[in-house]
């Protein structure tokens, strides 16, 4: 499915949708935050390298993310919506001990698109993967299928919503590399926090761009995904593992 005929479904399922989501907001706005005449292809795919060495035990990136994108938590650990969180590992042999922050992965071959009845769950051109909240019925097949447990299911009324980031009731969210950001030509929220903070742990920028940051660093550095033998293709990589 193309994404003029994904924008076209989803415009004329507002209609349909209007009482689940806030007045005036539409997913639509976030897709298409860039201007028509610079549409997002395939030239870009945008990813993100995280050095878990100098990841240290705090949880600066989680706060500006969950801020940025008006995620808030009730108390309830095991439901409330995570668009990233830290996850704690020890070596089992050395009992030595590091922290790292797991979000969506923004898979090239996305487990939560595939299983999607609906088409709400899709990849952009440029490698960020999304969820059209007009079409998502919340079954949550695409929770289920994620090999990252990355996806929430928002359970209570969502009030004071931000323009850019729109959220519904019965639907399924996750990180989106703070899309609407990066269409301004800005950094996600939790690599400007982590780099504001000093901890230089997050990189982000275009995996195709040879000349880009995140490419030399690739390029010269070693680096892993999480569950490689899925080979899904992960936008997101690690250092340090």
């Amino acid at each position: 499915m193309s994404l003029n005929r994904r924008q076209f479904i989803g415009l004329g399922a507002v209609a349909a949708a209007g009482a689940v989501l806030a007045p005036a907001l539409k997913l639509i706005d976030l897709v298409q935050a860039r201007s028509p005449d610079e549409a997002v292809t395939a030239l870009k795919r945008w990813g993100l390298l995280i050095d878990t060495v100098k990841c240290v035990d705090c949880d600066v990136c989680v706060t500006a993310c969950h801020e940025e994108n008006g995620v808030t938590g009730h108390g309830r650990p095991a439901t409330d919506a995570q668009w990233i969180r830290k996850v704690g590992l020890r070596d089992k042999r050395t009992g030595h001990v590091q922290t790292l922050p797991l979000m969506c992965q923004h898979c090239e071959e996305p487990p939560c698109v595939d299983v999607c009845p609906t088409g709400a769950s899709f990849k952009r051109a440029d490698g960020i993967v999304l969820v059209d909240k007009h079409t998502c019925i919340g079954c949550r097949y695409c929770m289920m299928a994620c090999p990252y447990k990355a996806r929430s299911f928002i359970h209570e009324v969502v009030t004071d919503q931000k323009p850019d980031v729109p959220r519904g009731k019965g639907t399924v969210e996750s990180c989106t590399l703070c899309v609407h950001r990066v269409d301004r030509g800005e950094i996600p929220a939790c690599v400007e926090a982590c780099t504001k903070d000093g901890g230089q742990a997050m990189l982000f920028g275009d995996l195709n761009d040879r000349g880009s940051a995140i490419y030399q660093r690739l390029r010269a550095e070693p680096s892993s995904q999480i569950r490689p033998d899925l080979a899904l293709n992960t936008g997101v990589r690690y250092q340090g593992l």
